[in-house]
């Protein structure tokens, strides 16, 4: 066995072997005797203990079919208590246990190894909305609601709660805290840490935190929420939240802009945010060959502008107050953008389907990167004032890692979150093109570094981007992640080999 073998093909316990920079007790871990599957199993109830490798395989790969793990079983408990009876079992037995919600992350995070030494526990029967209060602003839901559920549980008590994501029909609560999801409202709203209140978690060895407080000041010592959103399952599996909710918009207006250079989307930001404050509830972007892949693959899209750009922006603006203000502060915005040259062209919706169409170009991005072939993907972050310098240097990086390679470059321009997607050159062998992934990520990463971005923008670590890690972090920060780990999670039962 050499340094060199990618641990995201390797099974668990040769992976604890070649790499364990903190040097934590994973390695230790256990394969699951046929005694304790059988315990495992009786917690939940047969119905719910999978152990046929067809009923297995939808928990055993992501979408993007990068990572296929394998285990002995399913879980699939139905309440905290059920969730601590396992964690006590399995911490004692010292076997890995990997937390999954929805499966939609794109980091590996939620896939066991291929050695099939751990088990899954799916939160998806944790999917009751316990409370929701619109007058205090804030719901109680556990943590295999999915997305719009929640959305449409705070829709149905007159109460808007904003966290958006592309898959919010499969992506359940408590991935998206375990995560930290972002998506398109950040930039009013915040991303899932900003938007939770409260916490129930249970630890490791079985013991059950109740932070389920609707409080919005509470300094009675360490926030200790804030350790568990954003763990990816690592310290801790979330079985329900307190969420914030917040009013509905009186009105909301939707436009699309088309516009030459990143620079000019930059100054049309700041413009926007200027005039139209926080009711400027998202500025999404994306490269102009983005969007006519989504007009020519995507059913049901077309080009909503006239001839081609650089850059396009979608803008929605948003009021507390139905006046029609938030339709003058958008005419006002693009009025200025289109006579001074900042914009070439652009539309403004005229009706809540025309602002659906609007957004599904947005939508249907991800999607529709397949079309143009093999994708190397980043999700990073830098300040937004370096977006258009970091997309010019990231040209000449990706240029000198493979000539011809086609940044597919979308995102949150208003958070700086760019979605850096780098598809294969024209007519190259995609699997060829695919075998560079290290390279291309590791040179793309060093610019955003160097720039002062993030290597996770809002998908996370995972497996992905676990080794990456350890050279984007300084020795101190890598070292209180370790000292949290083994404080929280002494044997390394909980998602081991993910995150760090």
């Amino acid at each position: 066995m050499t340094a060199s073998v990618n641990p995201a093909t390797q099974g668990l316990a040769e992976f604890h072997e070649i790499s364990n920079p903190f040097n934590l007790p994973m390695n230790k871990l256990n394969r699951p005797s046929a005694e304790l599957i059988e315990k495992l199993s009786a917690i939940v109830g047969e119905p719910y203990g999978l152990r046929d490798p067809q009923a297995q395989a939808p928990y055993l790969t992501e979408w993007r079919d990068k990572y296929f793990g394998k285990t002995a079983l399913v879980l699939r408990p139905g309440s905290a208590g059920e969730i601590s009876e396992i964690l006590k079992l399995a911490n004692e037995a010292r076997v890995g246990i990997v937390p999954q919600g929805g499966n939609t992350g794109l980091v590996g995070g939620q896939i066991p190894f291929e050695s099939g030494d751990e088990i899954v526990l799916s939160t998806q029967r944790l999917n009751k909305v316990r409370e929701v209060n619109a007058a205090g602003g804030y719901m109680v839901v556990e943590a295999g609601v999915t997305l719009a559920e929640a959305q449409l549980a705070a829709e149905d008590a007159g109460a808007l709660f904003p966290l958006s994501l592309g898959s919010q029909g499969s992506c359940r609560i408590g991935g998206n805290l375990a995560s930290n999801a972002g998506g398109v409202q950040v930039l009013s709203y915040g991303n899932a840490r900003d938007l939770t209140l409260g916490i129930e978690v249970v630890l490791a060895d079985g013991r059950i935190w109740d932070g389920l407080r609707a409080l919005k000041k509470d300094n009675t010592g360490y926030d200790l929420k804030d350790l568990f959103v954003g763990s990816e399952g690592t310290l801790g599996v979330i079985a329900a939240a307190v969420l914030k909710l917040y009013p509905v918009p009186a009105e909301t207006t939707t436009a699309f802009a088309a516009l030459g250079d990143l620079e000019a989307v930059l100054r049309l930001f700041e413009e926007s945010r200027a005039v139209a404050g926080q009711g400027l509830t998202a500025f999404e972007f994306m490269a102009g060959w983005c969007l006519d892949t989504v007009a020519a693959h995507m059913p049901g899209n077309r080009k909503p502008l006239e001839g081609n750009a650089g850059w396009y922006v979608l803008l929605e603006i948003s009021s507390g107050v139905a006046d029609g203000s938030a339709q003058r502060i958008m005419e006002r915005v693009l009025g200025d953008a289109l006579e001074r040259g900042m914009a070439k062209d652009a539309v403004i919706a005229a009706s809540l389907n025309q602002a659906n169409q609007l957004w599904k170009l947005r939508e249907d991005l991800s999607e529709a990167q397949k079309y143009a072939g093999g994708s190397i993907k980043h999700d990073i972050s830098v300040p937004v004032a370096k977006i258009p310098e970091f997309v010019r240097r990231g040209a000449d990086v990706v240029e000198g890692v493979v000539p011809g390679a086609r940044p597919f470059i979308f995102g949150h321009f208003g958070d700086g979150n760019v979605h850096y997607n780098v598809a294969q050159p024209e007519g190259s062998d995609k699997a060829a093109y695919l075998s560079k992934w290290e390279e291309m990520s590791d040179a793309v990463h060093a610019l955003v570094a160097d720039m002062g971005g993030s290597i996770s923008a809002e998908h996370g670590i995972g497996r992905m981007k676990r080794e990456a890690l350890t050279r984007f972090r300084s020795k101190t920060e890598l070292d209180m992640m370790r000292a949290i780990k083994a404080a929280l999670d002494p044997n390394g039962i909980l998602n081991p080999g993910k995150l760090i």
